[in-house]
């Protein structure tokens, strides 16, 4: 008579350290889970001497906790954390990848862009975190819908060079009654330069000649922005 045993289930604190983020995902659902979980489950395996959410914390430290500062890693940056390999760094990319675009996707009948921390938010998706500066326009109707979102100019870390000629060229094309300025600032720094007084002059006149409203020029950084209109200058 052959003997049997019994079929016991494994409790989470007898499963593998690399497995247990999954099997608290599952139990407890993906709130439950610390960013350093959910970035584990990504690589899906430590080193010999670490669990997955060891590495994990290392990836985070090098990112000093900051999930933005993370999104702004090279594939070669994150290959320098023991443990990771290219397979694993395009990983955590892919997924913060994804994360932005699931903020960029339009709904299906954009809002009302009706005032300067609207149209912030509205273009966070293209704006944050970006290493150098660019130069957008976000085009409107009549009623402050947007009609789309154009990159104008790319620069450096320090400067940006947005040509009014291309400016108004696109929103002529797109029939825009409305338009409002943005670029970022790398640094973080929200007060504007002479230059950026200097276009945001030249283009509000031109707009007057062409009965197209520039409604705003907003400098946008990670953490805030600076509104020309809520400044009082537009």
């Amino acid at each position: 008579m052959s003997e049997s045993y019994p079929d016991k289930k494994l409790t989470i604190t007898q499963w593998a350290e690399d497995d247990r983020p999954r099997e608290k995902l599952l139990l407890k659902g993906r709130s439950a889970l610390s960013d350093a979980e959910l970035i584990a489950i990504l690589i899906g395996s430590g080193t010999t001497s670490e669990s997955a959410v060891d590495v994990a914390k290392r990836i985070l430290m090098a990112a000093e906790s900051d999930l933005n500062k993370l999104s702004k890693l090279t594939i070669k940056d994150l290959c320098k954390i023991k443990g990771i390999g290219e397979a694993k760094a395009i990983s955590i990319i892919a997924a913060l990848e994804l994360g932005r675009r699931r903020n960029e996707t339009d709904t299906p009948h954009p809002p009302k862009l009706t005032s300067s921390k609207l149209v912030y938010d509205y273009m966070k998706a293209e704006l944050l975190d970006l290493p150098v500066e660019q130069f957008w326009v976000v085009l409107m109707s009549q009623n402050m819908r947007p009609i789309k979102k154009v990159k104008i100019g790319e620069g450096g870390v320090a400067s940006v060079v947005a040509d009014p000629k291309i400016i108004f060229h696109k929103a002529l094309e797109s029939l825009a009654s409305n338009l409002v300025l943005l670029h970022n600032h790398p640094s973080g720094n929200l007060e504007p330069s002479k230059e950026d007084d200097n276009l945001t002059r030249r283009v509000v006149q031109a707009g007057t000649f062409l009965q197209i409203n520039v409604v705003d020029h907003i400098i946008f950084t990670n953490n805030g922005y600076y509104s020309y209109k809520e400044s009082g200058q537009i």
